[in-house]
Parts: structure tokens; C-alpha cells; sequence
């Protein structure tokens, strides 16, 4: 029986040329990505464009034609030498930002205490049971918490009632508080509700932290304020970065505790944009150029979350 040789067999099967290369490497990963990057295409990308699109339309309304395209909307927003200039509208971006700021060094200053404790001090034995109580109201959603906190802050609700309580056993008055639809009450929904993101994404990085540095460093002389900020803080700033910059751009464009807790004295960039589609005004040109306003504000703070903060952390959280 005769034997092929090498070059018979290679002949028989001709290697693949590169368009056959680039097709093998491609089609797979391709098929894979393809529902995913279909559903983002139909579900992000072309609204984002259509948003886009009547943002360009100045003061277009439900059921008139478009007179044109321009700027019209934006200068309307930020330009105060346009004769449609509204400074409400520039002051309630402000008040956003001011929200999204405070919320997010109060769940700094807050959860970091808490984090380096479950991280590096709580026995090991309860630490998972720790975290999980700590994120527990999470498991409800953020209208029911925000509910509950109206409940509490309300001129009847339960902190006043339990101030009165503390007054007769003293006997001394104290000042009953109101502060249901006012700022203090909009921080601290915010607080409340992201507060366990913060604590989760920073013990996720403080727990990958080497124990060896810690002891090198006291074993070296340092005091544990020293070590704690020129060891802890520096191998945890990854995680610092992601932990504010996701709270950041979640109570940035959070609508349900401005609403629910704020009252109509705290309007928030969100609240307006409902207001411009679904409101009163029902201007769909500022309300879409709105939108890209804060469209663009949160993809710079996700393109910064992706550059310096700790995807992996974010990942375990």
C-alpha cells in the first residue's frame, strides 16, 4: 500500500490564506458579541442619538414640526447673554453637582471606618455575616427605603415622636426637628442608599492590602497613624477612586430621594428632565439637551472610574 508523502498530503490540504486566518480569528468572538452588542446598539446607541438628535431642536414640543436645527436649547441653559436664559436652570445643575459631591465624601468619611474595620480588624470567622448585615438593605428597593425615611423625618413621624418621648422623661423641652423636604433630609437618603457601595468597594480593596507591609512598617518604628496614612490609604487609593466615583455618578443622577424627600425646594437636574418630558412644560428640545448634559457628566466620570479606580474591586463588590 503506498504512503503519501508529506508533500502530497500538503497538497491535498492547502493552508489557509490570511483573509481564511483573519476569518478563524474573528467569526468566533464576533458570534459571541453579537446579541450583546445588538442589544446595546438598539437600547443605548440609538436612543442616545435620537436624544441627541431633538436636543438640536429648540423648543420642540409633542406634536409640532421641528423649525430647524441649533444650539438654541444649550444657550439656553449656559449662555446668560441669550435672551431665553434661565439661571433656575443653571442653579439646579449646581444643586446636582452640590448633592453628588456631599453624598459622596459623606459615604467616604463614613464607610471607610467601616470597611478598614471589616477588612483588617473584625474576626475572621464573622466577617462574611458583617458584611452581609451591612449590605442587608440593599435586598429592598430604593423607593421603599426612601418611604421609610419620610416616615421618620416627617414633623409626626418617629424621630420627632421619640424627641417628645425623651422630653417628658427629662422633663425638659426639646426642639422637635422638620426636616422632611429640605437638603438635610435629600443627604440623607443618598447617604442611606450608598452608603454599602462605598463600604463594599473599598473592603473588597482593603482586604487584598499585604498584612506583611502593615507589621514591616510597625516593626520599622512607624506609629499607626503613619502607617495607616503612608501604607494603608496609598495601597487603597484604587478603590478610593472607584468606590466615590461609582456614588458619584449614581447620586448624581438619582431621582426617587430628591423627589420623595426633598419637596419641590430641592429640584435636581433628574427631576427637571422628567419635568420637560412628562411635566407641565413638556419642552422635549430642553429636556433631551438636559439629558446629554448629564449624559456627558456621567460617561466622564465612568471613563475616569475606568482609567483610575479599581475594576477588580468593583467586580468582587
Amino acid at each position: 500500500m503506498a504512503i503519501a508523502s508529506p508533500s502530497e498530503d500538503q497538497d491535498s490540504h492547502p493552508p489557509l490564506g490570511r483573509l481564511g486566518r483573519l476569518r478563524a480569528t474573528w467569526i468566533g468572538p464576533l458570534t459571541l458579541l453579537a446579541p450583546s452588542g445588538l442589544w446595546l446598539v438598539l437600547f443605548l446607541v440609538l436612543p442616545t442619538l435620537l436624544i441627541l438628535n431633538i436636543s438640536l431642536m429648540p423648543g420642540l414640543r409633542p406634536g409640532e414640526s421641528p423649525i430647524g436645527y441649533g444650539l438654541g436649547n444649550y444657550s439656553q441653559v449656559f449662555n446668560p447673554w441669550d435672551a431665553a436664559f434661565i439661571p433656575v436652570y443653571i442653579q439646579v445643575i449646581g444643586r446636582s453637582l452640590y448633592y453628588a459631591v456631599t453624598t459622596t465624601v459623606i459615604c467616604l468619611l463614613v464607610g471607610f471606618p467601616v470597611a478598614y474595620w471589616l477588612a483588617l480588624m473584625a474576626p475572621q470567622r464573622w466577617r462574611n455575616l458583617l458584611v452581609v448585615a451591612f449590605v442587608l438593605p440593599l435586598w429592598t428597593s430604593s423607593l421603599l427605603r426612601s418611604y421609610a425615611w419620610s416616615s421618620l423625618l416627617r414633623p409626626s413621624g418617629i424621630l420627632n415622636s421619640f424627641i417628645e418621648w425623651i422630653s417628658s422623661i427629662i422633663g425638659v423641652p426639646l426642639p422637635t426637628q422638620d426636616w422632611l423636604y429640605t437638603s438635610t433630609a435629600v443627604l440623607i437618603g443618598l447617604t442611606y442608599n450608598f452608603l454599602p457601595y462605598m463600604v463594599l468597594i473599598l473592603y473588597a480593596s482593603l482586604e487584598k492590602i499585604d498584612r506583611a507591609l502593615l507589621e514591616a512598617s510597625a516593626d520599622l518604628g512607624a506609629r499607626p497613624s503613619q502607617t495607616f496614612l503612608k501604607v494603608t490609604v496609598p495601597q487603597s487609593l484604587p478603590g478610593i477612586a472607584a468606590g466615590c466615583l461609582l456614588v458619584f455618578i449614581t447620586s448624581m443622577g438619582d431621582f426617587v430621594v430628591p423627589t420623595l424627600l426633598g419637596g419641590a425646594s430641592s429640584m435636581t437636574i433628574s427631576r427637571l428632565i422628567y419635568n420637560q418630558f412628562l411635566g407641565i412644560t413638556r419642552n422635549w428640545g430642553l429636556g433631551s439637551a438636559l439629558s446629554m448634559v448629564l449624559i456627558l457628566a456621567v460617561s466622564l466620570a465612568i471613563a475616569l472610574l475606568l482609567k483610575y479606580g479599581d475594576r477588580d474591586s468593583i467586580a468582587e463588590a
